[in-house]
């Protein structure tokens, strides 16, 4: 298990109301260790102020996954797609042979969510989006597009959830205090684990946190 705190992460973002922790090589910044995690290539925790956004821009051959922790998103995309995230609510854009987005909040209080990005199981696909609405308390979503099934927990304190027995699960902690292998991880921390059999997540005090269960590295055709 490799955990990595939240003042760990390469800070990024705009200067003007965009405040991104990013938790692997991105855009600017490269590290040659911290490139992915299996199919893991991204983990952002993004912080807008009312009025702030992404304008439009392109993807190709990515699954892009959103959790909405705070306030609320407006997504447009080139699909004709315009929707409002919520907390809640789960957002998956497959970016296949190629889309563009846009990304903003438009309320008037801040908008804090997580955004993952995995590699596709295969590379030209069609585009697709979907957003799946008030998710339960404890929930699993499998990934169409890549190998992958992200579980949604929030948990009462005292509360122990076992890992997934997967190659690579990586989990990341939104709210609370998460133990795991005898490491305390706190809001923004993560932990990447190699065939955790038998690990599990005690939550300390009601925690909400994301756990990715994924398959080996992807091989792309």
């Amino acid at each position: 298990m490799w955990v990595q705190r939240a003042g760990e992460r390469f800070r990024g973002g705009d200067g003007a109301g965009v405040d991104t922790r990013h938790a692997f090589s991105f855009s600017g910044f490269y590290d040659p260790d911290n490139v992915r995690f299996g199919p893991l290539v991204a983990c952002n925790e993004e912080r807008l102020a009312p009025g702030a956004g992404f304008d439009e821009h392109p993807h190709r051959d990515v699954e892009i996954v959103t959790w909405v922790v705070e306030g609320e998103l407006t997504h447009e995309d080139s699909t004709g797609h315009r929707t409002r995230v919520r907390p809640g609510d789960l957002q998956r854009l497959t970016a296949g042979r190629g889309v563009r987005h846009a990304e903003r909040n438009t309320g008037s209080v801040p908008l804090r969510f997580v955004q993952m990005w995995l590699t596709p199981s295969g590379y030209g696909s069609e585009p697709g989006y979907e957003v799946v609405r008030g998710l339960p308390a404890t929930a699993s979503y499998r990934l169409p597009g890549a190998d992958a099934v992200l579980h949604t927990h929030h948990a009462a304190a005292g509360t122990g959830t076992a890992l997934p027995a997967a190659p690579r699960v990586y989990l990341h902690v939104v709210h609370g205090t998460v133990e795991v292998a005898g490491e305390l991880l706190g809001p923004g921390d993560a932990a990447r684990l190699t065939d955790p059999a038998g690990v599990t997540a005690l939550a300390r005090d009601a925690a909400e946190y994301l756990v990715w269960e994924m398959g080996p590295e992807p091989v792309l055709g």
